[in-house]
């Protein structure tokens, strides 16, 4: 590999990232779909010729997307070389979440990129498209136990066929889907972020040469790779354990537990999820290539400085048991992946708790909610209105947690209400926060979110799939754990709950009635006897904590007003020697 000096390294990364970057904005700016264009739910990005591993990544899509994707990419080489080797031009479509990872509204696009005649390298785009068929709308269906009843399963297909576009492939996937223009419009903004892609490398590869580019690509992930075996390095040697459990599979109700060792020796970390629940019925199993995607977004948080590219994961060991519900097959069900790489998630933090408490953060809220509400307008227009909603994210050594944010699996927004309002049938009655949501701590969690959303239309059907309903998200470092999952909708003038607390259904609304969700908080980071009076009466203020939580859980007399008692303040803490 030749020499290149840092400033042309440097200007080479940026020009590189800027690509994606771009190929992202071009996707969110023409899609249909308000889950790509308002929530930014994809990711575009730059692949290795013949491994398929992530070169480069845009900042703004879904980092869980750099792992899934390469796997993804794999696919497609596989089945280009298998069909005589790709051809410039060609692009291949599928979504299959066995091969590429994540779910199956989850469509990719692969293409690869030619300079001077040689394969450099492949460009991909995913993105969540609002419907692909199965039995729900939406396709969060939490009683499924095959991918069938999840959607439409299309393995890696050419869209283009050496230039040449193949229209009978989109005509077979509009017919599967319930919006069918808005799938169109998704699609046609992935190719065309496709096609920005390719002419910003061919300019890119004129100006400074391919084997210039390409050993910049291979500095990159040799950085990457470097700097993660020095941050392993500096963790001390040992084992660190953690497990954690989602509410249920949706079918049976027990508990499923997700069971992680970590080792760390020397330079290399070994993740085993050996004791990880049997793969099970319902939708919350989830592909090996996603599993590993999740524990590169978990270490990613904990390991801030390391570069988005493959060479995060050269010096990561996996063991993932072949029959546990973290690396299923073809047909087992999948659709709801994101509350399963959640938990996965926060089970690499509270093991890394232990090696790196300077490091970590309490837990996020832990489960999108995926609710969608589907019907049929005056005039017989079919409509689906699917989103999901935030929550409140850990505390962490800096600070306390974020109030309302996204899930930790991505850079996405929630979805603006006026947009959801404008879009479809309905009237959110709450938007707020949820008072005492966050997990107590020296750093508090961030409150969860109430939502309440009122039909507008005749009738419609609701369906959640959703999680910590039971099992709330766990603090670290002595911090306390967040208030769980709460939804309850409206059946007449009666307020009733899911029987398996964070999945359900078939729920039949009218006019005028509601449903409500309660998001979980984030986890507490540090001992809440060590959060100071003033902050916790600060908290009272601004409606974040009641009075009686202040007492309960940080021993703190504070007021309606939020006025401390320093002399009950000091009583309550001397009870408890604190």
């Amino acid at each position: 590999m030749s020499a290149l000096d840092p400033v042309t390294l440097a200007v080479l990364r940026g020009r590189l990232e800027q690509i994606a970057d771009e190929m992202d904005a071009t996707l969110f700016r023409s899609a249909f779909n308000p889950i790509i264009a308002e929530a930014h739910d994809a990711s575009h990005g730059l692949y290795h010729a013949e491994t398929g591993e992530t070169l480069v990544q845009g900042k703004s899509g879904l980092p869980v997307f750099v792992g899934a994707m390469a796997f993804a990419v794999k696919a497609v080489i596989d089945r280009a070389a298998a069909q005589g080797g790709p051809k410039p031009g060609d692009v291949w479509i599928f979504n299959d979440p066995y091969d590429g990872g994540t779910h199956l509204s989850d469509f990719k696009l692969v293409r690869p990129f030619f300079h001077d005649g040689t394969l450099f390298c492949w460009l991909a785009s995913v993105g969540h498209w609002h419907d692909v068929g199965g039995a729900v709308p939406g396709n969060y269906n939490p009683a499924a136990t095959e991918c069938f009843q999840e959607g439409m399963l299309i393995p890696p297909v050419k869209l283009f066929d050496a230039g040449e576009y193949r229209p009978d492939i989109v005509q077979i996937l509009q017919a599967n889907s319930r919006l069918p223009g808005s799938l169109y419009g998704d699609l046609n903004g992935q190719i065309n972020a496709l096609e920005l892609g390719q002419k910003r490398l061919a300019l890119l590869l004129d100006e400074y040469g391919a084997q210039t580019v390409s050993d910049a690509l291979e500095e990159l992930k040799a950085r990457a790779a470097t700097l993660m075996r020095d941050l392993i390095a500096s963790l001390p040697d040992g084992r660190y354990e953690a497990e954690d459990f989602l509410d249920n599979d949706g079918i049976d109700d027990v508990p499923l537990k997700i069971a992680l060792a970590i080792v760390v020796k020397g330079d290399r970390m070994h993740l085993d999820f050996t004791g990880t629940s049997k793969a099970c019925a319902g939708p919350v199993n989830i592909a090996r290539s996603t599993a590993i995607a999740s524990c590169y977004v978990a270490l990613k948080h904990v390991f801030q400085d390391v570069p988005a590219n493959a060479g995060v994961l050269v010096p990561i060991d996996f063991t993932i048991p072949e029959d546990c519900l973290l690396s299923v097959k073809a047909p087992k069900p999948v659709g709801g992946y994101t509350e399963t790489i959640l938990r996965v998630i926060d089970t690499v933090f509270v093991a890394l708790a232990a090696a790196a408490p300077e490091r970590v953060n309490g837990c996020a809220y832990g489960t999108i909610n995926a609710l969608s509400l589907a019907g049929h307008r005056k005039d017989g227009r079919r409509w689906v209105m699917f989103s999901f909603f935030g929550g409140g994210h850990g505390g962490h050594p800096e600070g306390d947690g974020l109030n309302h944010g996204n899930a930790p699996i991505s850079t996405a927004t929630i979805p603006p209400l006026e947009i959801l309002e404008a879009a479809y049938p309905v009237r959110f009655t709450q938007w707020a926060l949820r008072p005492d949501s966050g997990g107590a701590g020296e750093s508090r969690g961030g409150c969860g979110a109430v939502y309440e959303i009122e039909l507008l239309e005749e009738k419609a059907d609701a369906f959640l799939f959703g999680e910590r309903g039971r099992y709330s998200p766990p603090g670290v470092v002595g911090g306390g754990p967040a208030a769980s999952n709460h939804f309850a909708y409206q059946d007449g003038d009666t307020w009733r709950e899911p029987p398996m607390a964070s999945k359900m259904l078939g729920m039949k609304l009218s006019r005028g009635r509601r449903v409500r969700l309660e998001t979980p908080g984030g986890g507490g980071y540090g001992d809440p006897a060590r959060r100071s009076p003033e902050a916790v009466a600060r908290d009272v203020r601004l409606g974040y904590l009641s009075p009686e939580a202040a007492r309960r859980d940080y021993r703190c007399a504070i007021d309606d007003h939020g006025e401390i008692d320093l002399s009950a303040t000091k009583a309550l803490r001397a009870e408890v020697g604190q």
